[in-house]
């Protein structure tokens, strides 16, 4: 389903986006590039959301026939007052009287009924968004993480926020829809009622308008789409530069992103003034259409009623009526851009609930207790991101309970994926990968996350205080419990120096402390969590080697009854593992210890000469991770 979310490419012209020109011709391929005009697929998946509040739908609906109903009568009460009550000259107070009173009536009605849809129109329309939006967000959570990695965020984010906003405008505006549709055939067959000849004479017009509106609809509908998308593309140019604003500023690009995201910008004006002149176009043609019927009338009309052969009332219901039979199809000819806005968002919202969950719980999956023993065992693991493309190849280790293992190889060996598979990121194609004993796939995905603690190498901190962030996976820690782990980690006089403590709220990704603190407070709530699992994956890669000193230090607590599995490129924390694994695409080619393997001359005896001993800047009693310090 991950085609469904990349960027549709367009051609750009002059005026903005667009498809390639065949689109324009050719109904089969606009809908393979934008969708259908009315998708049923789209509308049953929406009515979903929509079936719970159907008793408030039906209110709206009742409300908007009577709405409808009083706006048709109107004109035959005001026929009725001049016919009746005024055509004999002398006037007939009575009828005059009557007509008042139901003219007020019906005033009353429709000001009742309008109030009445517009409130419960907007209600539910607001509570089936709602809906949809906790069904993205808990359905996002929940995706593997290879459509996460293949996916701009950008994107996801203009799918949650602008292609909902499209349905909550057509969810608001459907009824009405119903309502214009009725009030367009009522004042047809009142007009037919009043006078068939008349009648026929003003619908004469309506041939024209069909004329441009089948000229009008597919290029409007062309014109909607590729504003949509256009739009979508800065949506996610603009998530990009800010993610990637300190990276930006760091390389003086942003002269280039500026000029970059000001194209896209300008191609997205283009767009949606494109769009908006097909939008409106259709504006002074109805005008028009409607300036031409009444003057049919008002001649053709005025000619009958000075001949007797029509009645005065019958005229100026007439010309009522032609005012308002404009309007309806004024209103649907916008409506039209609206709904096929919402066809567009709606399927890109159902591409992105359609997503598979790669990784789910098995039926009866068992709840990994605080009771199990911390053992990590790869069985014969082969693992790929892409299909025919394994990363591991028939990995085999086992990590004994508190032991600690580091994984050593060059870049792209598949260590990270190692640690992704441990805490079952991913699933594996072939093997095993067992955890206490038991297969990860036959175990609960919450279990398993409280008892495999991860620390990354760029730690992730989340809008709120220090003390949210420290109890993020252990909710119910208490304040005595997020200090006692900081200062176990070295934490805590940082935290205390700032302004708030504790309670200090910090930015987005914790930009206000830096990027070692960030870390220490990520080791801090590793701690909190007391997993029987550690998973170090480059935890102290972007430490200075005075702060790696703290972290070495505190790990001597940390990993005290608990397995560990560590990648590092600091010698202090690879030499001091019980065991090294060394990996190189994606196979085993050497286990064992330190000094066995620097005896051996083998990968890891090159990649220490090469890389790790220039990390050799921690002194020899702070490697904590060795079994004598740990003895």
């Amino acid at each position: 389903m991950t085609e469904g979310i990349e960027v549709e490419h367009l051609e750009v012209g002059d005026d903005g986006p667009r498809p390639p020109r065949a689109a324009v011709g050719s109904h089969r391929i606009q809908e393979e590039m934008f969708g259908r005009v009315f998708d049923r697929n789209v509308i049953n998946r929406i009515w979903a959301f929509v079936q719970p509040y159907n008793s408030q739908m039906v209110i709206a609906v009742v409300a908007v026939l009577i709405f409808t109903g009083s706006q048709l009568v109107i004109p035959l009460i005001i026929r009725y007052a001049i016919d009746n009550g005024m055509a004999s000259g002398a006037g007939d107070y009575g009828v005059l009287g009557w007509s008042v009173m139901l003219f007020c009536l019906a005033i009353l009605v429709n000001y009742a009924a309008s109030y009445v849809q517009e409130v419960v129109v907007g209600k539910a329309a607001e509570n089936v968004l709602f809906d949809i939006r906790r069904a993205m967000f808990a359905h996002l959570q929940r995706v593997s993480l290879g459509f996460m990695d293949k996916t701009e965020v950008g994107r996801l984010m203009s799918r949650l926020q602008g292609d909902v906003n499209s349905m909550q405008e057509f969810l608001e505006t459907s009824v009405l829809s119903v309502g214009d549709i009725v009030l367009l055939i009522g004042i047809v067959v009142a007009m037919l009622w009043l006078d068939f000849r008349l009648g026929l004479l003003t619908l004469s017009v309506m041939p024209v308008l069909l004329f441009v509106r089948i000229i009008w609809l597919p290029r409007a509908r062309v014109a909607f789409m590729a504003a949509h998308e256009a739009n979508s593309v800065t949506n996610g140019a603009l998530a990009e530069a800010i993610h990637g604003v300190r990276a930006v500023q760091g390389m003086d690009r942003q002269h280039v992103n500026f000029t970059l995201y000001d194209d896209k910008a300008n191609a997205n004006l283009r767009a949606h003034l494109r769009a908006a002149k097909f939008a409106q176009v259709m504006v002074p043609i109805v005008d028009s259409l409607t300036g031409v019927a009444m003057a049919v009338v008002i001649v053709v009309g005025g000619t009958m009623v000075l001949n007797a052969d029509l009645e005065v009332g019958v005229m100026v219901a007439f010309l009522f009526y032609i005012q308002r039979f404009f309007d309806p199809i004024r209103s649907l000819t916008m409506q039209y851009s609206v709904m096929q806005r919402a066809m567009a968002s709606g399927q890109r919202l159902i591409e992105v609930l359609d997503v598979n969950v790669d990784v789910e719980d098995a039926p009866n999956a068992t709840v990994l207790g605080r009771d199990m023993d911390g053992s990590v065992e790869l069985r014969d693991v082969t693992f790929g991101y892409n299909p025919g493309q394994p990363v591991l190849r028939k990995v085999d280790f086992k990590v004994e309970p508190g032991e600690t293992v580091a994984l050593v190889g060059p870049t792209g060996s598949g260590k990270s994926s190692v640690m992704a598979l441990i805490h079952r990121f991913y699933d594996v194609q072939e093997g095993q990968v067992l955890v206490g004993g038991h297969d990860v796939r036959q175990l609960t995905q919450d279990s398993l996350g409280q008892q495999v603690a991860m620390v990354l190498q760029e730690p992730y901190l989340f809008t709120g205080t220090v003390f949210e962030n420290i109890r993020y996976n252990k909710a119910t820690a208490s304040l005595e419990d997020v200090i006692k782990a900081a200062k176990a980690v070295g934490a805590h006089d940082f935290i205390a120096a700032l302004d708030d403590g504790y309670e200090t709220q910090l930015g987005e990704r914790g930009g206000n402390l830096s990027l070692g603190q960030r870390q220490l407070i990520s080791f801090a709530r590793a701690l909190v969590a007391d997993a029987k699992i550690l998973v170090l994956d480059e935890a102290t890669a972007n430490v200075d080697s005075n702060t790696e000193l703290l972290i070495q230090k505190a790990l001597i607590m940390l990993l005290e009854g608990r397995t560990g599995l560590v990648i590092a490129h600091r010698l202090a924390t690879i030499r001091g593992a019980d065991k090294i694994v060394v990996l190189q695409n994606g196979e085993i080619v050497e286990t064992g210890s330190h000094s066995e393997l620097m005896a051996g001359g083998g990968l890891y005896s090159k990649l220490y000469n090469l890389n790790y001993a220039s990390f050799d800047d921690i002194p020899d009693e702070a490697t904590i991770a060795s079994p004598e310090a740990r003895t």
